[in-house]
C-alpha cells in the first residue's frame, strides 16, 4: 500500500509528462488526478492506523542505495504518527488542486506539462516525508526544489515568472548548503545518517563539544543550527524568505499546493522529525524561537500594506510558519505540527478562494480593483469567510485551537525566549486578524471599484491577453513612486463577474469543512491526554509543558481572542466605516509606511550587497580573464602560433634553390651542435 501510496504520481508525472499532447489534455488531467484520490486515499488509511488506531511503525525496505565504508545508505520508507499526518496533509491538498486545477488551468495549451509538474512534486514531497534516513530525505528536499522552480516559472514567456523562480531557486540553495554542512556533520559525529539510530544517539550527546579555532563549540548546536539554516530556506524564515512572496508569479494552483500546505512546512516537519537532536541543544531551540518569532512579526506587519490579493496571503502563509516554529522551539513540537495540520486546510483554502476570485476577475490581483464581489461570488464568498475566521482564530474553527495551543506553549515554557514569542505572538495574532478582515472587506464588500482594472477593460474588449502587471503594495489607494496610479474610478465598468466551474468550488467545499472541523475533531489526538500515545517516538512529547499549559493564568487563554476582536474592528473601522483612515494613516506615519511598503529593505539590501557585490566581482574577474589569463593564456598561444606560421610560409617559395638553402643552414646548425660534444 505505501509502495503505492509513493509512486502513483510519479508513475501519473511519467505519463502526463511523456505523453504530454500526444495523450491529450484530458487524458493528462485524468491520470493525474485520478491517481493522487488514490494516493489520498491510501493516506488517510494510514493515518488510521498508524496515527488514530495506533499501530505500530514500522520501516519498509526497497532497495540498498550507497555502501561505501561507513556510509550505508538504503531505500526505505519510515512510517510512523508524524509520517502519516504529513502523508494526509501532502495528498489531500494536492488531490484538491489537482481536481481544481481542471477549471483553473483549462484554457492553458500546456495543461499535460502543468500536470506532470504538479505530480513530480507530490512524489518528491512524499519522498521527503517518507525517508528514514537523511539523505534520502535530501533528496526529496531537493525534487521539490526543483518541482518548485518549474512550476514557479511555468509561464516561462514571462520575465518575472523566469525571475521568481530563478530568486527561488538561488535562495533555496543558500539553506541547502546549510542543510548538506548538517548532514555531513551529522554522519561525522554519529557514523550514520538513518533517523533511528541518530535520534537514539542524541541524548547521549548533550554537552560534547569539538574544538573549531582554538575554541570549544558545543556539537548538538553546531548540528541543529546547520540543519535549520536549510529549514530556514525551505520555509521562508526571515533572512531566507525574499523568495516565498515573489513565487506568487507562479499560477494560483501552485501557491496553493507548494507555498501554502506542503513544500513550505518541510523545514518544520524535519525539526520535528529531528526533536530529540534539538532537544539535546538549549541554544539551538532558543534561535529557532527568536527566528520563528521574527519572521512572524516581519511577515504580518508587511502583509498590512499589501494590495495584490495573492501576496497577502504569501506573507500571512511566512507569519503562519513563523507560528510553527516559534512553538517547536518552545518544545511544543505537537502543537507546531497540528497547526501545519489545520494551516493546510485554511490557508490552501484561502489560496484557492483567491484564485476563484482572480478567475472570475479575468486575472486581476489587485484588490483596489475589487469590491462588492460578495453578491456575485456568493459561494466564493462563503469559502473565503471560513477561511478567514480559521485563520484569525475565530472561537472553534481549526485555527482556534491550533494558534491558541502554540501561544499558551509559549507562555508556559516560561523562558525568556518563550515570553517574548508569546507578546509577539499575540500581537502577530491582531495583526493577522486585521489584513485578513482587510482582504475580506476590500474584495467583498464597498462598491465595486472594476472600471479602473486594465485587465477586465482588456477582457471587455475580447483582448485574452491582458497586460501582465505585478500587484502593487499601496494599501492606501494613494499614488507614489513604487506603486502605480491608484485607481480613481468606482463601478462595474460593464462587467460582471461570475462563479467558477464546479471543478473550482468543490475543492473549496471540501476544505472549507476542513478549516471548520479539523481542529475540533483532532485537537485532543494532537495535544491532550492522548498527545503522548499519538505521537509516541515519532517525535518529543514534554509531560511537563503540557501538565504547564493546563494551568495558564485566565488573560492569557484569552489573548487570542482580545486580538482577533481588536483587529477585526480595526479593520471594519479602516475599510467599511471610515475609508479614509488608511490615507491618513500613510500622511502621519510616512516614514513606517515607507519601511513596509519596501518589506523592510530585504531585497534592496539583499541587490546592494549580494547581487550588486557579485556583478563587481564579476566584472572584476571578467577584466582578468580577458586581459590576463586569454591574453597570455589561450590567446596569446594562438597568435603566437599564427605569427609563426606567418613567418614560415616565407621560405615556402616554391624554387629548389631556396629548399636546398634551408636544408644546408639546417646541417649547418646540427654539426654546430653536435660535434663540439663528441670531443668533449
Amino acid at each position: 500500500m505505501i509502495l503505492l501510496l509513493v509512486f502513483l504520481p510519479l508513475a501519473a508525472a511519467l505519463i502526463a509528462g511523456l505523453g504530454n499532447r500526444a495523450i491529450g489534455n484530458v487524458a493528462a488531467k485524468s491520470v493525474t488526478t485520478a491517481a493522487l484520490f488514490v494516493s489520498a486515499a491510501l493516506s488517510w488509511v494510514t493515518f488510521a492506523d498508524i496515527g488514530l488506531g495506533h499501530g505500530a511503525a514500522y520501516t519498509l525496505p526497497v532497495l540498498d542505495w550507497i555502501d561505501s565504508g561507513d556510509l550505508h545508505v538504503a531505500w526505505a520508507f519510515k512510517i510512523d504518527a508524524l509520517t502519516s499526518v504529513m502523508l494526509v496533509v501532502i495528498t489531500t491538498v494536492s488531490a484538491l488542486v489537482h481536481l481544481y486545477s481542471w477549471g483553473y488551468m483549462a484554457e492553458d495549451p500546456d495543461q499535460p506539462r502543468f500536470f506532470a509538474y504538479l505530480s513530480l512534486f507530490t512524489f518528491a514531497m512524499l519522498m521527503l516525508v517518507t525517508a528514514d534516513n537523511l539523505v534520502q530525505m535530501f533528496f526529496g528536499w531537493e525534487g521539490v526544489g526543483l518541482a518548485s522552480y518549474l512550476l514557479i516559472g511555468f509561464w516561462y514567456y514571462k520575465p518575472s515568472a523566469n525571475a521568481a523562480a530563478i530568486k527561488a531557486f538561488v535562495v533555496n540553495r543558500v539553506g541547502d548548503f546549510g542543510f548538506s554542512l548538517g548532514i555531513f556533520g551529522t554522519f561525522l559525529v554519529f557514523k550514520t545518517v538513518k533517523f533511528d539510530a541518530i535520534l537514539l544517539a542524541a541524548a547521549g550527546m548533550k554537552g560534547a563539544t569539538f574544538t573549531f579555532l582554538g575554541a570549544p563549540v558545543d556539537t548538538m548546536t553546531c548540528l541543529c543550527l546547520l540543519l535549520f539554516v536549510g529549514a530556514m530556506g525551505k520555509s521562508a524564515q526571515l533572512g531566507l524568505h525574499t523568495w516565498l512572496p515573489d513565487a506568487m508569479e507562479g499560477p494560483t494552483p501552485v501557491s496553493a499546493l507548494i507555498h501554502a500546505a506542503t513544500m513550505v512546512t518541510a523545514g518544520v516537519f524535519m525539526v520535528c522529525r529531528l526533536s530529540p537532536m534539538f532537544e539535546a541543544s538549549p541554544t539551538a531551540l532558543t534561535v529557532v524561537t527568536y527566528v520563528g518569532a521574527a519572521t512572524a512579526l516581519f511577515a504580518a506587519t508587511v502583509a498590512c500594506v499589501q494590495t495584490d490579493i495573492k501576496r497577502v496571503i504569501a506573507y500571512s502563509t511566512c507569519s503562519q510558519l513563523g507560528y510553527m516554529f516559534f512553538a517547536a522551539g518552545s518544545g511544543a513540537y505537537g502543537a507546531a505540527m497540528f497547526h501545519l495540520f489545520t494551516h493546510a486546510f485554511f490557508k490552501a483554502l484561502l489560496f484557492l478562494g483567491a484564485g476563484a476570485v482572480i478567475h472570475s476577475m479575468h486575472h486581476e490581483q489587485d484588490m483596489r480593483f475589487y469590491g462588492g464581489l460578495r453578491k456575485s461570488l456568493p459561494l466564493t464568498f462563503a469559502a473565503m469567510t471560513i477561511g478567514t475566521l480559521s485563520l484569525t482564530g475565530f472561537f472553534f474553527t481549526s485555527g482556534y485551537y491550533s494558534k491558541d495551543a502554540i501561544l499558551e506553549a509559549a507562555f508556559a515554557r516560561g523562558t525568556q525566549a518563550g515570553i517574548v514569542a508569546f507578546v509577539v505572538g499575540a500581537f502577530v495574532a491582531f495583526l493577522t486578524s486585521f489584513y485578513s478582515w482587510r482582504l475580506a472587506f476590500m474584495t467583498f464588500f464597498g462598491h465595486p471599484r472594476w472600471a479602473g482594472s486594465e485587465h477586465i477593460a482588456h477582457a471587455r474588449h475580447g483582448d485574452d491577453h491582458a497586460p501582465e502587471t505585478e500587484g502593487t503594495t499601496d494599501s492606501a489607494g494613494l499614488e507614489h513612486d513604487d506603486a502605480p496610479a491608484a485607481p480613481h474610478r468606482t463601478g462595474t465598468g460593464g462587467y460582471h463577474p461570475h462563479e467558477s466551474p464546479w471543478t473550482m468550488l468543490l475543492p473549496l467545499g471540501v476544505l472549507a469543512v476542513g478549516a471548520l472541523v479539523a481542529g475540533f475533531i483532532f485537537h485532543g489526538t494532537f495535544l491532550g491526554e492522548g498527545a503522548g500515545a499519538f505521537w509516541r517516538a515519532s517525535a518529543v512529547v514534554d509531560a511537563h509543558l503540557a501538565a504547564a499549559m493546563e494551568h495558564l493564568p485566565e488573560w492569557v487563554v484569552w489573548t487570542p481572542a482580545v486580538a482577533f476582536f481588536l483587529g477585526l474592528g480595526l479593520a471594519a473601522q479602516t475599510y467599511l466605516r471610515d475609508p479614509a483612515m488608511p490615507t491618513t494613516f500613510v500622511r502621519a506615519f510616512g516614514g513606517l509606511y515607507a519601511f513596509l511598503v519596501h518589506k523592510w529593505y530585504f531585497d534592496e539590501l539583499y541587490g546592494l550587497i549580494f547581487v550588486g557585490g557579485a556583478f563587481v566581482f564579476g566584472r572584476l574577474f571578467w577584466s582578468v580573464d580577458r586581459n590576463v589569463v586569454d591574453r597570455f593564456g589561450p590567446d596569446g598561444v594562438s597568435a603566437a602560433v599564427g605569427e609563426t606560421a606567418l613567418l614560415a610560409k616565407r621560405f615556402q617559395s616554391g624554387y629548389l634553390y631556396t629548399y636546398a638553402l634551408m636544408m644546408l643552414v639546417g646541417v649547418a646548425a646540427a654539426a654546430t651542435w653536435f660535434v663540439p660534444r663528441l670531443f668533449q
